[in-house]
């Protein structure tokens, strides 16, 4: 608590992209920086994966499904919360609120809207702490990308008075973060990360993502395959932009891929694809880094790690670890800072990240 009067403990919910699980964080903001006082991470049940994979595409009832998708979630989150709370013995009441990103199923701001499930009201009532939620919808209605929301928050955390950094955020999307001392924080989604590494080995070798990247590492890359991927369109638009599933899915590789190609040589593409993108969109829209401070599931795949060290030569590539963070957890306490700013009457975007018409408060407050 800072004075004794008003709560400076948040939660912060993050469920990305990868689909794999919820990541928790409990923040104390009584400094300048904030402290992490517990992190706990909750694993999506499979059946509950299957059935958000299945959402990403329209069918039948569609609706009903999503309505009672958001309600499990919910009362995942609340278990995720109580785990959380239980090992520093912090009692409910002593927490301001949770900020919850929610599970992403559509992202289509040019249509105007991006769908994140969750019952935020049912996880008011269950943990009995106001919930902070829908992050994106204001932004939107501003006529911002609603994405990525977590420049904001790198600049509060990783920002250098005479270093300039970028940070990438590699979970199932990749996005950047540039943060230079002579000039306004700026970001955007630079491309597929984790998401098509993840599905391929799901696909190929059983399991949810390829760990350190050693499957990747004893393909060869594709050329062809590796050229007609990075010729979509979406790695040469300028930013502000921000993407998803509804872009990089595994239909769209299929869509490239020859028919007779090796398993383990299309996820050594993958990986380039995701490595060579990011360094490029660096040289393309970042001023010339010292820092690359790495963060999200990407910063623990080794093989994608040193294949950036590899196309940024004099860059201090490195997780955001190091720096007080870890990797694992900058989203969660991300949204544990977005909440703060939101029951702080402050806005929680950046203009020049996702091209609103201005700052906005983020985010709709359901009181416990």
């Amino acid at each position: 608590m800072g004075d004794g009067s008003v709560s400076t403990l948040f939660v912060g919910l993050m469920s990305g992209t990868s689909l794999d699980g919820v990541d928790a964080v409990l923040a104390d903001f009584h400094a300048a920086r904030p402290a992490i006082v517990a992190t706990y991470y909750l694993p999506y049940p499979s059946e509950l994966r299957a059935r958000l994979l299945a959402l990403h595409d329209p069918a039948i009832n569609e609706l009903h499904h999503a309505a009672l998708i958001g309600i499990a979630l919910a009362r995942l989150y609340a278990s995720a919360v109580d785990a959380l709370l239980a090992a520093p013995g912090i009692k409910r009441e002593g927490v301001r609120a949770i900020g919850c990103h929610g599970q992403t199923v559509r992202h289509n701001p040019a249509a105007g809207y991006s769908i994140q499930l969750n019952n935020p009201a049912l996880l008011a009532e269950l943990t009995g702490i106001p919930v902070v939620a829908d992050f994106r919808a204001r932004d939107i209605a501003a006529g911002g990308q609603g994405a990525p929301l977590v420049p904001a928050f790198h600049d509060a955390l990783f920002r250098s008075a005479d270093r300039c950094r970028v940070v990438a955020n590699i979970g199932g999307i990749a996005n950047l973060t540039e943060l230079s001392p002579s000039a306004p924080t700026h970001g955007f989604d630079c491309g597929p990360g984790n998401m098509l590494l993840d599905a391929w080995a799901q696909r190929h070798i059983g399991h949810p993502y390829d760990e350190g990247g050693r499957w990747a590492a004893r393909g060869v890359v594709i050329r062809p395959l590796l050229d007609a991927l990075r010729a979509d369109p979406y790695f040469a638009k300028n930013p502000p932009k921000s993407c998803g599933r509804e872009q990089f899915n595994l239909r769209w590789l299929q869509s490239n891929l020859a028919g007779n190609d090796n398993a383990a040589d299309v996820q050594a593409t993958l990986l380039e694809l995701s490595a060579s993108t990011i360094a490029d969109a660096i040289g393309h829209w970042c001023a010339p880094p010292a820092d690359l401070l790495v963060c999200g599931g990407g910063a623990k795949n080794d093989a994608l790690m040193r294949r950036l060290a590899d196309l940024l030569p004099g860059v201090c590539v490195s997780s955001t670890t190091p720096y007080g963070v870890g990797a694992e957890w900058v989203e969660a306490l991300a949204f544990s800072w977005l909440a703060r700013q939101t029951v702080s009457a402050r806005p929680g975007n950046l203009p020049a990240v996702t091209g609103a018409a201005g700052p906005r408060i983020l985010g709709a407050i359901y009181p416990a």
